[in-house]
């Protein structure tokens, strides 16, 4: 049992349990980011790390210091990542776009209020936008017809071969487990959308 804290007098239930799901949806992100740089370490040497290890945990520190970088543009950061003429750290963009996504829809913050909820609309939004971006990294290819970032394996031999999918699809599964919770106790409903794929133009968080 964890200790109690004199915060927790001004936080209910809805409260601890977002903040218990965004720290699974990090928690995620960051198994994701690492298994990507493993997969393709050239990524990783693009911004001069020694190892895929280092380099993940070089992005998580930014929550360190969320403030310094809530302003970045994830959608730029996320069509910078499977742009064939992107010479930068490909993995870095997208898992950075993904976290500032996702931070945004809990409107970068940590912790969690009765005054501070977040919007269920918001919550949806990044959980469609995720799908989206896992059906990109599985169809993004070079002009030679190479994938742009190798994430699962095509070797039915290989049990991790839908590893990928399966972590992805638990962090679309908090988000939308929480954006009903939060639509439960609140008086406005969820707008339901999809991201048009030929495009790729995401739904706005804002």
């Amino acid at each position: 049992m964890r200790p109690f804290t004199p915060k927790e007098i001004i936080k209910n239930e809805i409260n601890n349990i977002t903040e218990i799901h965004q720290q699974e949806v990090i928690a995620s992100l960051k198994t994701l980011t690492l298994k990507l740089y493993r997969r393709n370490p050239q990524e990783w040497r693009k911004s001069h790390f020694e190892n895929a290890e280092s380099a993940t945990e070089a992005l998580y520190k930014t929550l360190l210091q969320w403030h310094l970088y809530s302003s970045t543009d994830w959608q730029a950061s996320l069509h910078n990542s499977w742009r064939e003429d992107y010479a930068d750290d490909r993995v870095q963009a997208l898992m950075f776009g993904l976290l500032v996504m996702n931070m945004a829809s809990y409107n970068h913050k940590t912790e969690f209020y009765i005054l501070s909820s977040v919007d269920a609309q918001k919550l949806y939004n990044s959980a469609r936008n995720i799908e989206a971006v896992v059906w990109k990294l599985s169809n993004a290819r070079k002009k030679n017809g190479e994938l742009i970032l190798i994430s699962n394996s095509a070797d039915p031999q290989d049990v991790n071969n839908l590893s990928f999918e399966r972590e992805f699809g638990k962090i679309i599964g908090i988000q939308d487990v929480l954006a009903r919770s939060v639509e439960n106790k609140s008086i406005r409903s969820i707008r339901f959308a999809v991201v048009n794929l030929a495009v790729m133009i995401f739904l706005p968080i804002p």
